[in-house]
């Protein structure tokens, strides 16, 4: 099997443990807040990373992947800055409205592509920022419902955007530039990021719900959806440095929004939550826009590709180069389909993207 082969086969592979791992986990954690009352996303969060460290722990402990120490404080700054992110992430649900909230997380898509386009000069071309706007205008038709602006929470949703757009670009980036893999980055992020949470988890938490955690009635019933979660947020937590290390921030953006419009569905047939023609209609217009997106990089990248074997062509300016569909020979393969559809549960990043 030749090594594209292989990188294709790995891609679709992160892909379908991202979707099936995101899903199951907005399930649980839908279950363990909305039905049960535990309403401590943040504080949540850093058990599942916990959880998720000692899992890679006991891995290499079983020498299932190899231990690559490097630049200790881009590792903190990083670990530092994603938990950041998912405090911001969840304070800008808490005092926005749930429509405005979601505008804030379609923006990081063009955030994100900017940020690269400045800092990384990535070139986008217009094929995939059209792509781009139909999947956002997709999932703003089925998502976005009220929108209610104030100043604190404008500035909260700017900051959970910028900091999220640059974890994932960092992601991404301290990947390729220390050849380390999404296993041994996680691994060495994971407890920076668990700690930031423990210590500021408590603290939003009680901003937010006016409940302390540590007084929480914790049933059995409770405890099982806990220890549920936090071992569903393993697989999360690996697919999503998996997904970024091998493709990039913007298709697992693309890919988040397709488990948004997963999440509804399932919603809708399992859990029988409201849905109307404008959910259907959003959710179309949104899987219109991730195979338009998913070809042109396809496209692009087989470009890319064969200007690599002339030297004499120019080097093709670089796209998104691991699409969410794979296409050969004109025949297409869907790859995958796709942390908030409500208010609380899915503040938590585990859950969407």
């Amino acid at each position: 099997m030749s090594e594209n082969r292989k990188f294709q086969l790995g891609t679709i592979g992160a892909l379908s443990l991202s979707v099936v791992s995101s899903v199951s986990i907005v399930i649980c954690n839908k279950a363990l807040i909305s039905t049960l009352g535990f309403t401590f996303a943040t504080t949540l969060t850093s058990w599942h990373l916990l959880v998720t460290f000692c899992s890679l722990h006991v891995a290499l402990w079983m020498k299932l992947f190899e231990h690559k120490p490097f630049d200790a404080r881009a590792v903190m700054g990083f670990g530092i800055l994603n938990g950041i992110s998912i405090g911001l992430l969840n304070l800008s649900l808490g005092f926005n409205s749930v429509g405005f909230y979601q505008m804030t997380k379609l923006a990081i898509i063009p955030c994100t592509v900017l940020l690269e386009t400045l800092f990384f000069r990535k070139k986008f071309s217009r094929n995939i920022q059209l792509s781009l706007a139909i999947l956002l205008l997709g999932v703003g038709i089925a998502t976005v419902t009220d929108m209610q602006l104030n100043i604190l929470g404008s500035i909260l949703s700017l900051l959970a955007v910028v900091t999220t757009c640059i974890a994932q670009i960092m992601t991404n980036t301290i990947q390729k530039k220390f050849k380390v893999s999404s296993t041994q980055l996680l691994y060495q992020s994971c407890p920076y990021q668990a700690l930031t949470l423990f210590i500021i988890g408590p603290f939003l938490d009680g901003l937010l719900t006016n409940k302390n955690v540590f007084a929480f009635k914790y049933t059995p019933q409770v405890l099982f959806f806990i220890v549920l979660s936090c071992l569903i947020s393993v697989s999360v937590n690996f697919s999503t440095f998996l997904v970024i290390g091998k493709t990039s921030p913007v298709t697992y953006q693309v890919l988040g929004h397709l488990k948004t419009c997963l999440v509804l569905a399932f919603g809708y047939v399992l859990l029988h939550d409201p849905f109307s023609w404008r959910n259907i209609l959003g959710i179309l217009i949104a899987v219109v826009g991730m195979v338009i997106y998913s070809y042109y990089c396809t496209v692009e990248s087989q470009q890319q590709k064969a200007s690599e074997v002339s030297p004499q062509l120019p080097q093709v300016k670089e796209s998104e180069s691991d699409p969410l569909i794979s296409v050969d020979n004109g025949s297409g393969m869907l790859s995958d389909g796709v942390g908030p559809k409500a208010p609380v549960w899915n503040t938590n990043k585990d859950l969407h993207a």
